[in-house]
């Protein structure tokens, strides 16, 4: 099959190997502009260009989509299906249009609950018994296509953001080789949305991983795990931020952002509701640290307030 395939982080990355693997020629693969990373602020290339370069394939990378120069390659490629997955361009719709079978985006939720930029962290963070993939068509709207088939799992009550993610790539990867044979035998039907059932995962800012320790023990955890690996959920000690990696909810009571107790197996840490072993934690410019070695350079001690 004659496919055109577009994305960027390795959540698309995940994809591209998989098509790429069943046998499916890849006319052309569409990336985000390389952009400057690392210490040094040197270009670097996403993922999925890394993975198509590799692999022989023709890559684009547009700015946008808006002109008829940026859309002829996506003409020339001569594709009967694009892929899409974590591209982070908007697609106008004369770009829907020109595939026979449309766009087919990859998406890392359950539609229509988690619309939107950051569904896993979303799903994460409400305490979401489970998440998923989704194969829709896409339109013009965000995450509104007629959904092709859906797949699910549990998130487990260690999931961070970083292992889902991981999870979803792979589920995503067999879902698109899965489909895309009954999609050219017309064995799939699409299936509309419910919109009043829709959530919106919004982008994620930097005062969504600030800890309120008025909040209870349970939903800070889930806040530390959807904030794993990034931003990465924090606190302030002492006017400095610190990030919290790993904690687990424990009983115990005291005015919220008190230190309970200080030990090799974790810093507990009074909330709303219950408490907080913190279990792994990072000093502002230090390395994450499992809790013995982060208290072993840190002044915090019983009776201090984290804020």
């Amino acid at each position: 099959m004659r496919i055109i395939f577009a994305g960027t982080p390795d959540f698309a990355a995940a994809a591209l190997q998989a098509l790429i693997a069943a046998g499916h020629e890849i006319s052309l693969v569409l990336t985000q502009p390389d952009r400057p990373a690392g210490r040094g602020m040197k270009l670097k290339a996403s993922p999925v260009k890394e993975v198509a370069l590799a692999h022989g394939l023709t890559v684009a990378q547009p700015e946008n989509l808006k002109t008829e120069a940026a859309r002829q390659p996506i003409r020339d490629a001569a594709a009967e299906v694009m892929v899409v997955a974590a591209y982070g361009l908007i697609l106008p719709e004369a770009v829907l249009a020109l595939p026979p079978l449309g766009c087919v985006n990859i998406h890392a939720s359950l539609l229509p609950r988690w619309r939107g930029a950051a569904p896993i962290h979303r799903a994460i963070e409400a305490g979401d018994a489970e998440t998923g993939i989704t194969l829709m068509q896409m339109d013009k709207g965000l995450d509104t296509g007629a959904m092709l088939t859906r797949a699910a799992l549990p998130i487990l009550d260690t999931d961070t953001t970083g292992s889902l993610h991981d999870k979803l790539a792979e589920l995503g990867a067999r879902e698109v080789v899965d489909l895309l044979p009954r999609l050219v035998a017309g064995e799939m039907a699409a299936v509309k949305q419910d919109d009043a059932l829709a959530t919106y995962a919004k982008k994620i800012g930097k005062d969504d991983a600030r800890l309120d320790w008025r909040r209870p023990a349970v939903e800070l955890d889930r806040q530390i795990r959807a904030f794993n690996p990034f931003p990465g959920a924090h606190a302030l000690f002492a006017g400095e931020a610190i990030k919290i990696w790993r904690a687990r909810p424990v009983a115990g009571a005291g005015q919220p952002g008190t230190v309970l107790a200080v030990g090799k197996d974790g810093l507990r840490v009074a909330c709303g509701a219950d408490s907080l072993d913190i279990t792994e934690a990072q000093k502002p410019g230090g390395k994450r640290l499992p809790i013995a070695a982060f208290l072993a350079g840190s002044s915090i001690k019983t009776g201090d307030r984290l804020m």
